[in-house]
């Protein structure tokens, strides 16, 4: 199942893409600046019930679920998937698939080996194919297959419609060997990432014409070089069929065949439960069900304990019974409705449970890492300084306790931009951005301006003759920094008055307009008692004052506790009533503190809002989205806040930080659809992180489908959740993600996937020597010094590896959580001691 906040067509495609990049920093040496070892690291071996071949029956077939049919076969164009990568895996040859380790490892399958023979005058490598490799129509795989894929990717054609061509451009040429087996290819610079070439590859029917690349291979492959074939595609059914490959070489397929059946990641637990699938990939939600189906096994009919209708106390049953029942017939019908509705419910999801029990549930952590993204191009995140601070504030442990720990597996925080734990070359560099700290979070951002009183001080640069220079050169004595903070409180203090007359009811305001109309009457009648009458009045504005700013307290406590409330309980609804929105600027105070403000996206859809949501939202534009901060000039080097540098009160007893009268708040965008609940708990978890240091956040949910390309591509963020997957050659696949962006003639910045849009020059030339280096111990090294550098600036914050949670019929083997592994999709099968029941017979 692919996960909101991955995106699209990144796996195995990386190389093609850029993502999150820093700032120039001038920071000490940082390749010592590690809390961590590459020898101590350790992964999380994989999930798959193994099982020896000969453990595994011959024939049925396999249900395996995806999210959509893939859009294309062709995995080198933009818009392949993990569909794509999964269904291709079967039917085309990887000359170097990943190991359970992370690791590249010469397939057999296809090679008989591959290495360098010469590194001058030019780097050469040799390749001996398997003799028995053919295509699915009988050709062998040679040389013209190597050829065609390297003129089609090396970019020098735009005819070829190609995501990417990493590596591909550094080939000089293709030979034959010795004989047809040898494929000899020479490079024009040494490339140290060249076992990254020619996987997948396609037979040169495909990668020999424009047309048959840019369209042929998107629908079907007509030639193979996998254990299966496709049979067919039912775009009405949502299927794709593979079928054993009557050519193939090695082992035998176990399986007749192998269907992948679209079904979306709500639908799944159905999907299960009806045996319409025998594998899916799940989130924690369905894995719970499977737990409880599973423990529920010997309870001997008796009721659920969960479910519909659990919660329901003997109380609540008997006074659902007693409406039923009773002579108001209006009521009883409606509760007789409630009551058939109610037992439909746990009926359905009884027969759910019965039918999950069949399955458990395979876990490992996914070759993917969440991360924060800090959009650095505009606002206070282009300042490192506010970057660092932000990093310094989380506790990255608790944020992976939250999402790894309820699951069972090591809530570990991840160390590196540029390898998983476990990999080889994997080593924690978290340390040259330092560890959880909130006091220096809090200096970082004194140092870049941000304080206590700078949300409702006048800009610097006001002009001469402004109303605020006016107001202040009518006070009795020169100004100083006392008179200013006064003058400041006086005017958050007018402010709240303000804002409390506003907010009387129509009823209040009828109720005073009366006892004005009163007063007038007496003081006409009575006319000898003016004055006291008039003192009276005061005595009255001064109580009505003093009521209005109790009232205001009040509302102030109350929108404080809806706000942490909103962070447990999601998503606010904008738009239930008929109040417009009022328009304000994004940096109103909030006068309980700092608070966290959740908006349903598209924002246009929040023109009308209830009082409610707008004290606690605070300031919305007119179309619901919170106006632009300023951009922000950029920090000074160095990683850490100066010495002495005082640190701001906590944000939380004393108020939000400010700068030039505009709040410090970032917009926090998170996907909003039901995959997605574990991004946004995370997400309200580092919103109170941030409230600490007094960094407030707008945190916009947005649809799933728009998340990453409307969002988070197009830059309309300050702060994002989401994923890139791992991959055995960081040189090459994260020199793009880190990459500097190059400024475009139009002005803008050609950012391809660089979604924070900041790099340095030194951590491109980190990548470039380690891509160049042919000695592997050297470019690891070279990766960790790029890594510590990534760190230090504070652009892109690891946070975990995703978990895996795969649904797996508990009579099948070698298949579930792969981790790091490529699937050998010809082992999968069921279980010997099952071949001669149902599985084989199954319908499916």
């Amino acid at each position: 199942m692919s996960h909101v906040g991955v995106p699209r067509g990144t796996v195995r495609k990386r190389r093609s893409l850029a993502l999150l990049t820093t700032g120039v920093l001038t920071i000490p040496v940082l390749a010592g600046c590690s809390s961590g070892s590459e020898e101590t690291s350790r992964g999380v071996p994989q999930d798959i019930a193994p099982a020896a071949r000969q453990a595994v029956s011959d024939g049925s077939t396999v249900n395996w679920a995806v999210d959509a049919l893939p859009a294309t076969f062709n995995a080198f164009q933009a818009d392949a998937d993990s569909a794509t990568t999964r269904i291709t895996g079967a039917l085309l040859p990887s000359l170097f698939p990943m190991d359970a380790s992370g690791q590249p490892k010469l397939n057999p399958d296809y090679l008989e080996s591959a290495k360098i023979i010469e590194r001058e005058p030019k780097q050469v490598v040799l390749y001996k194919l398997n003799q028995q490799a053919v295509w699915s129509d009988g050709r062998e795989i040679g040389a013209p297959d190597f050829v065609a894929q390297w003129r089609a990717l090396r970019g020098k054609d735009s005819a070829f419609w190609t995501a990417r061509n990493s590596g591909y451009e550094r080939i000089e040429k293709i030979e034959r060997g010795a004989d047809d087996l040898q494929v000899r290819v020479t490079f024009s610079k040494p490339y140290a990432d060249w076992r990254s070439l020619f996987s997948p590859l396609y037979p040169k029917e495909i990668t020999g014409s424009p047309d048959a690349f840019n369209d042929g291979a998107r629908t079907t492959l007509k030639n193979t070089a996998g254990p299966f074939v496709l049979r067919s595609v039912s775009k009405a059914k949502g299927t794709v069929t593979l079928a054993r490959n009557p050519r193939w070489w090695g082992d035998k397929a176990k399986l007749d065949t192998l269907v992948f059946r679209a079904v979306a990641a709500g639908d799944r637990t159905q999907a299960l439960a009806d045996g319409t699938v025998d594998v899916a990939d799940i989130d924690a939600s369905t894995a719970d069900r499977i737990a409880l189906a599973r423990r529920d096994r010997g309870n001997n009919g008796q009721p659920l304990a969960h479910g519909p209708g659990s919660e329901t106390t003997p109380a609540a049953a008997l006074r659902s019974w007693a409406l039923a029942h009773g002579s108001d017939e209006e009521a009883a019908e409606i509760a007789q409705a409630a009551r058939e509705k109610n037992r439909k419910a746990v009926v359905a999801y009884t027969a759910e449970q019965k039918g999950l029990r069949d399955f458990v549930v395979r876990k490992s952590l996914e070759p993917a890492y969440t991360q924060l993204a800090l959009n650095g191009e505009s606002g206070p995140l282009a300042d490192d300084r506010v970057r660092r601070a932000v990093a310094r504030a989380l506790d990255r442990e608790e944020l992976a306790r939250t999402v790894l720990g309820p699951l069972g597996l090591p809530a570990k925080p991840l160390g590196s931009h540029l390898a998983l734990a476990g990999q080889p070359g994997y080593k924690d560099g978290s340390g040259a951005l330092g560890d959880q700290n909130t006091e220096e979070a809090q200096a970082l951002l004194a140092d870049a301006g941000w304080t206590r009183g700078g949300a409702v001080q006048p800009p610097k640069d006001t002009k001469a003759g402004s109303e605020a220079e006016k107001k202040g050169a009518e006070g009795d004595a020169p100004g100083t920094a006392e008179d200013a903070d006064k003058e400041a409180a006086e005017g958050a203090k007018g402010d709240k008055e303000a804002k409390s007359e506003k907010a009387e009811n129509e009823k209040a305001e009828s109720e005073k307009a009366e006892n004005e109309k009163a007063e007038s009457e007496k003081k006409a009648e009575q006319g000898g008692e003016a004055e006291k009458a008039e003192k009276k009045t005061e005595r009255d504005a001064e109580d009505s004052t003093a009521e209005g700013e109790k009232a205001e307290r009040e509302k102030a406590d109350r929108a404080s506790e809806d706000s942490a409330a909103s962070r447990d309980e999601g998503l606010y609804i904008v738009g239930q009533d008929n109040k417009p929105g009022a328009h304000a600027p994004a940096h109103a105070v909030s006068t309980g503190g700092v608070s966290a403000v959740h908006v349903l996206a598209p924002a246009r859809t929040a023109a009308a809002q209830s009082a409610a949501l707008l004290r606690q939202a605070g300031a919305l534009g007119e179309d619901g989205a919170v106006a632009a901060q300023d951009k922000q000039p950029g920090g000074a080097a160095g990683a850490y806040a100066p010495v002495g540098t005082a640190a701001p009160a906590p944000a939380a007893a004393k108020g939000q930080l400010g700068k030039d009268g505009k709040a410090l708040t970032l917009r926090f965008v998170l996907p909003s659809g039901p995959g997605s609940q574990s991004l946004r708990s995370v997400g309200d978890k580092i919103a109170v992180m941030l409230e600490k240091i007094g960094i407030g956040t707008e945190i916009i949910k947005v649809p799933d489908e728009s998340y990453f390309k409307d969002h988070v591509a197009s830059g309309a963020y300050d702060l994002a959740l989401y994923s890139w997957p791992a991959t055995a050659y960081p040189a090459t696949d994260g020199r793009p993600i880190y990459a500097k962006p190059e400024p475009a003639t139009d002005g803008s910045l050609l950012v391809e996937q660089n979604y924070t849009r900041v790099g340095t020059d030194h951590i491109d030339q980190l990548f470039d020597q380690a891509a160049a280096e042919l000695d592997e111990k050297a470019a690891r090294e070279l990766m960790k010094q790029a890594d510590a550098r990534i760190w230090a600036a504070a652009g892109s914050i690891p946070l975990f590896q995703r978990p895996q949670l795969v649904a797996v019929d508990k009579k099948l083997a070698n298949v579930g959580a792969f981790g790091f592994a490529a699937p050998r999709y010809q082992d999968i099968g069921f279980k010997n001691r099952q071949a001669a029941g149902s599985p084989a017979d199954r319908k499916k």
